[in-house]
């Protein structure tokens, strides 16, 4: 069986995008290049001292990890270098990162990443992730802008998650279906293992913190029970999975089926999760596979941007699961007015 690597699925595919001159290509390989010394440190955590805390809180008004700092290191340096994006928008970041040297004067490109996705898991041993989103600029030229990055979902030109697991794993699209590369490691490349990624319509697997269930709108409590309650003809009960990483919970349900929810609650009532570079490109891959994702009543890519850090709630996965979520966020939003 041909072994193909992520690097020549991306020349082959490069047809597709006349338009970038191989640019895009370029910054997919530089993301793939900075994943790997991501995931390399990851299996070494335990070893060196990179786990625990910095003693700095982020933008978000988390605490800071080690691995957190590294990892928004490496991505920012490979693409600085890389000289195929203006800028750069991180979840550790307050305000974006302009691009401003010889290289990247002409790129085309802004991109929105979070580097390391459920660090809060790092110090414990669970899969972890990156999460990055592609925009083509809006402005002319020079260093990108904050205007550059405030473009819905439906403006993204590729997205992708890079999971750090028992192995490591890169899933992205261009607009054009999924594919998933898995490391190997023996020889140091991402290789095709998932072509043409499909979600299945529907699954048993449910996942959300019921830890803040009391917190949860009413619609969302009643989808809780409905998944709860024993129904042979759509196979419920349905089986809780809740690892507590996004991209470690999207991605098994990616693969077997399920729906995955962060919703509003009475403490964070605009929703976590960020939209530009969290939840926009896994909504993107996700809707690629064949799957749906939305807010609970609007489609998450239609959503309008009107800052860097925005929040929003997210029900993700089947498209029969998240309609089915979407009907009792409907019907119990009504009885409540």
């Amino acid at each position: 069986m041909r072994v193909q690597t992520l690097g020549q699925f991306i020349i082959e595919k490069q047809a597709d995008f006349p338009y970038a001159k191989g640019e895009l290509s370029r910054l997919l390989r530089d993301i793939g290049i900075a994943a790997k010394i991501v995931n390399r440190e990851v299996n070494k955590a335990g070893l060196v001292e990179i786990l625990g805390e910095t003693g700095e809180t982020n933008i978000q008004g988390e605490k800071v990890k080690k691995l957190d700092v590294f990892a928004n290191e490496q991505f920012i340096a490979a693409l600085k270098a890389g000289g195929e994006c203006c800028a750069i928008a991180s979840e550790e970041n307050e305000d974006i990162i302009p691009i401003d040297n010889e290289v990247s004067a002409n790129a085309r490109y802004v991109i929105a990443i979070d580097p390391l996705d459920g660090s809060s898991n790092i110090d414990v041993n669970v899969s972890v992730g990156t999460i990055f989103s592609i925009y083509r600029r809006t402005t002319l030229n020079g260093p990108g802008t904050i205007e550059d990055f405030l473009q819905r979902g439906t403006e993204q030109v590729a997205a992708g998650y890079v999971i750090y697991g028992s192995s490591a794993m890169l899933v992205y699209t261009t607009g054009k279906g999924v594919n998933g590369f898995t490391l190997d490691p023996s020889i140091g490349e991402f290789c095709l293992s998932h072509p043409e990624m499909k979600m299945p319509e529907t699954g048993v697997i449910y996942s959300i913190n019921e830890g803040n269930y009391l917190h949860f709108p009413e619609g969302v409590k009643k989808y809780i029970k409905y998944c709860q309650e024993e129904d042979l003809a759509t196979n419920r009960p349905y089986s809780s999975r809740y690892i507590g990483s996004g991209v470690a919970d999207i991605h098994r349900n990616l693969i077997v089926g399920g729906v995955y929810i962060y919703p509003t609650t009475t403490k964070s009532p605009k929703g976590k999760l960020r939209l530009l570079y969290e939840c926009n490109p896994l909504a993107f891959i996700v809707e690629q596979a064949g799957g749906k994702a939305t807010d609970g009543k609007t489609r998450i890519m239609d959503k309008e941007i009107k800052e860097l850090h925005q929040r929003t709630s997210l029900f993700i996965g089947c498209s029969d699961m998240v309609e089915k979520a979407m009907e009792f966020m409907h019907l119990y939003a009504e009885k409540a007015v």
